[in-house]
């Protein structure tokens, strides 16, 4: 474990509080870094889930560990105003909706776009850093790309706001105006029969 502000090991962590939590079912410690004074808090807890193999992309099978997600995490908020207790409650939701969609087998894609998704939520920043690490960017435009994308997401994506307008039909999908339809005789004229005329 490092901490999270300064990247020290833990020879240089603290723990300064100690308790349970969760029904019992786990313990949280709250820790401080000696070299930078930062505190933050981490969880222990007992792994009662099954054995769960992740498929890496090279096609080995590693055994599922939640702390390379939450390293990652770390790795990517360095310096970034996120707590830890965010990032944990991110690894913890990532971790409940892979062992109730897979069951033996998991790709590492599917984990990383379950970071991806809550990451854009929680620091902009640090998303674009993930991103460009598992994506895999090799150039800058697609590095500035990425984050138009998420500028541009941030602009209209208002959490809990409806849609104000409704997009406007396009053009060929339009109903054309149909002539009203008249009934038989309508607008045909009786001619006036001239004066003095008689049939």
């Amino acid at each position: 474990m490092r901490c999270p502000n300064c990247q020290a090991d833990k020879d240089s962590l603290k723990v300064i509080d100690s308790r349970s939590c969760d029904s019992g079912r786990a313990i949280r410690r709250r820790r401080q870094c000696m070299q930078c004074k930062r505190r933050f808090t981490t969880y222990e807890r007992v792994e009662d889930h099954p054995k769960l193999v992740v498929i890496k992309r090279d096609g080995n099978r590693v055994p599922w560990d939640r702390s390379k997600i939450l390293n990652g995490l770390v790795r990517a908020c360095y310096k970034r105003p996120v707590r830890g207790e965010d990032l944990q409650r991110l690894v913890e939701e990532v971790e409940e909706e892979v062992f109730r969609a897979y069951d033996r087998e998991v790709p590492s894609s599917a984990i990383g776009e379950l970071v991806i998704e809550r990451l854009r939520r929680l620091d902009q920043v640090a998303y674009v850093r993930f991103a460009s690490v598992y994506r895999r960017f090799k150039t800058l435009e697609e590095l500035v790309e990425e984050a138009r994308t998420v500028m541009d997401a941030m602009r209209y994506d208002v959490p809990g706001q409806g849609v104000l307008f409704v997009p406007p039909v396009p053009s060929a999908q339009q109903p054309v105006a149909k002539p009203p339809v008249e009934p038989p005789g309508a607008g045909r004229r009786t001619p006036r029969k001239p004066q003095g005329w008689e049939a």
